[in-house]
């Protein structure tokens, strides 16, 4: 799977940890943050750079790093078909793909710890949206996406 990861200076010991974590896997990485811990790229320069691979189809997920985790998602959710979300649990991971489809799962370096991390990127990449749910919740979930997807239609013109 091609996979976009990038942070700040706060989040990129972990990203890194996750990096390495993905190639070991088989993945490819594109890294759009910081590179460098002496010259940081800061939410707003990474996040878009990461949805914007998404949004191409050059990466099919993505994961994005900060100090919370907080930054990352909201500059990232600032486009459209984006869906980042901030977790800090392996179910919260497994949730925001199965119900919200997210495609960033964005992690906080001052909350988060190395092994929970790689738990959490294992289970929202192994998660399908609406994975293993009876007809009636897979039909409100679809349906819920339909609204979100019809809204930004209306606000990203």
């Amino acid at each position: 799977m091609n996979i976009v990861i990038g942070a700040d200076a706060k989040g990129f010991a972990l990203k890194e940890e996750i990096a390495a974590m993905l190639r070991g896997m088989g993945h490819t990485v594109f890294d759009v943050g910081t590179t460098d811990p002496a010259a940081p790229r800061p939410h707003t320069v990474t996040a878009p750079a990461a949805a914007e691979m998404i949004r191409s189809g050059r990466a099919e997920k993505g994961f994005l790093f900060c100090g919370t985790g907080m930054g990352m998602a909201i500059a990232a959710n600032k486009n459209k078909g984006i869906y980042a979300a901030v977790v800090e649990s392996v179910y919260a991971a497994e949730y925001c793909r199965k119900i919200n489809d997210a495609n960033i799962l964005c992690m906080g370096a001052f909350i988060v710890g190395v092994e929970m991390a790689k738990e959490m990127a294992v289970r929202f990449l192994e998660t399908a949206f609406m994975q293993d749910f009876p007809q009636w919740r897979i039909d409100f979930c679809g349906g819920q996406q339909k609204i979100l997807q019809d809204y930004e239609e209306k606000v990203f013109r």
